[in-house]
């Protein structure tokens, strides 16, 4: 033990020593140690046990006088034995506080030969040139146990919702396949094409739940992916002439809660869409563009334009008399964001809004 002898001086001024002073404080230092609520080991430079608590005795199963004076090297599983020596001795060699087992997988062994997760933290206590560790050691089985449980239960309910998002999926595109269907029976083009517009619709949101199936994350949508295969669907679906039409798109690293991105991928399904069935008429030639980005944290810019006819000179959409771009106001405001309008060299339509998770 360090030495903790100290002296004072008699009535003369002479120095006596007080070598009972010692005692008392290892005798003190022993007490600490035995009731700690955590398995303590006080080890030699050598690895030899010098001294056990109570909980050591509880923890591995040993009585002390087992313990005393064999190697610490009893208590690590065989697979650590090899190298444990060298980061004993590169801790006599600086010794200083140090916890072990947070960010890494450390184990004991019990005398019947089970392992069990522990965290330990070493101190040094010096005795002149002569240097021990402290080891407390915790074990932390249920903690661990507790842990597993609920990353089990976690990815559980992580599958789970991946299951709703497929399930959703396909019950939209039923209902997707049912009104595709039906438009092909009608007659009427108004009625057709109002039947095909929700056909579109229907499946952005089926997309939406498609992408975040096919996700790690299922509670956030990437929003570069959904807008890739809503674009391909879209030009599919208007027959579009890629000769004729070009599409651009600079889309950033967007990624948007699914409370978000269902307003917002149905923006943009009716902002492509209102593009592709009025900007070229008469096999005009044009491009269109799609942009959204993350302008400050949490704050999205989504953006279409196009160098299409435009609209009217007298346009306001509040007068507007089409579904799509009444559903584009309405969804704005859902969004709580704001909706800019440029009507033509170049038609621009803008929506900034804060993603709210």
């Amino acid at each position: 033990m360090k030495d903790l002898s100290a002296s004072h001086t008699d009535g003369s001024g002479s120095t006596m020593t007080a070598p009972h002073v010692a005692f008392e404080e290892d005798h003190r230092f022993r007490r600490v140690v035995e009731y700690a609520p955590n398995a303590m080991i006080l080890v030699d430079a050598k690895g030899l046990i010098e001294m056990v608590n109570a909980e050591t005795e509880k923890v591995f199963g040993y009585t002390r006088d087992e313990l005393l004076g064999q190697p610490v090297d009893v208590l690590v599983p065989d697979r650590f034995r090899h190298h444990h020596a060298g980061l004993r001795n590169s801790f006599i060699a600086a010794p200083g506080p140090r916890p072990m087992g947070p960010g890494r997988d450390l184990y004991a062994l019990r005398k019947d030969g089970s392992e069990f997760p522990v965290e330990i933290g070493l101190n040094p206590i010096a005795e002149g040139d002569r240097v021990q560790v402290l080891a407390a050691i915790v074990d932390i089985s249920d903690r661990k146990s507790r842990q597993e449980n609920l990353e089990k239960s976690l990815q559980e309910k992580e599958i789970l919702l991946s299951e709703v998002h497929h399930r959703v999926k396909n019950n939209l595109q039923i209902v997707h396949s049912l009104l595709d269907m039906q438009t092909a029976n009608v007659k009427d083009d108004l009625a057709r094409e109002i039947l095909r517009d929700s056909c579109n619709r229907v499946r952005s949101m089926a997309q939406i739940h498609q992408t975040l199936y096919q996700s790690e994350d299922v509670s956030r949508v990437d929003f570069n992916y959904f807008c890739d295969a809503l674009i391909n669907s879209l030009l599919v679906t208007f027959n579009t002439n890629p000769d004729l039409i070009r599409f651009e798109r600079d889309l950033g690293s967007v990624s948007l809660p699914i409370g978000t991105a269902v307003p917002c991928g149905l923006i943009t399904n009716e902002l492509i869409t209102n593009a592709l069935k009025h900007a070229f008429p008469g096999n005009r030639q044009g491009t269109i563009s799609l942009s959204a980005t993350e302008i400050a944290p949490n704050q999205i810019e989504l953006s279409l334009s196009d160098d299409g006819v435009g609209f009217p000179e007298s346009f306001y959409i509040d007068s507007s008399s089409g579904l799509g771009l009444q559903l584009v106001e309405l969804l704005t405001d859902q969004l709580g964001g704001t909706l800019d309008m440029h009507t033509r060299n170049p038609t621009r339509i803008t929506i900034r809004f804060t993603i709210k998770d």
